[in-house]
């Protein structure tokens, strides 16, 4: 071993970083402009009345019927507050709700009719953006799949990070 590779290894090392850092800062950055995108396509519709989570909300639930909890475990909605959006949602009219009959704490909620129309707005905005993507040549199919590929292996790494402190 040389006096070379002791810098050479940390020259590698704090490229590293400042990759991992870009990365990071992208998936923050990335995350607002989808709220920013569902946000100007709900303006450019004329639907006023929810904001970019909510919608995102709805479209994450479906044709579901779920808990808050369950939205929570599945990963969704970390930063904002659940119980607050799924209770104005509701307050609107875009969700039912009824409490479960096995635990009466916990309550249910699914879309309704009105709901299912912003979810499919949604869906509708996502498949537009995709076939963009692909046919502007943006992100081909073995991009998106590496990018998702390399996502879910950080989600996975951090996962466990959260599990192994405590």
């Amino acid at each position: 071993m040389s006096i070379q590779d002791p810098i050479r290894n940390d020259t590698r090392n704090k490229d590293y970083m400042v990759g991992y850092l870009e990365s990071l800062s992208l998936v923050e950055r990335l995350h607002r402009l989808l709220l920013d995108v569902i946000k100007d396509e709900f303006e450019r519709v004329g639907v006023l009345e929810i904001n970019a989570v909510q919608a995102l909300l709805l479209f994450n639930i479906g044709d579901h019927e779920v808990t808050a909890g369950e939205l929570k475990s599945r990963g969704y909605y970390q930063g904002s507050n659940v119980s607050y959006n799924l209770k104005k949602l509701v307050e609107m009219g875009y969700m039912h709700h009824q409490r479960c009959e096995i635990d009466r704490r916990s309550v249910r909620v699914r879309l309704t009719e009105k709901g299912r129309n912003i979810s499919r707005i949604v869906a509708d905005l996502f498949e537009r953006h995709a076939e963009g993507l692909r046919d502007k040549g943006v992100l081909g199919e073995d991009g998106i799949t590496h990018i998702t590929s390399s996502l879910k292996r950080m989600e996975r790494y951090w996962s466990n990070q959260i599990r192994y402190i405590y």
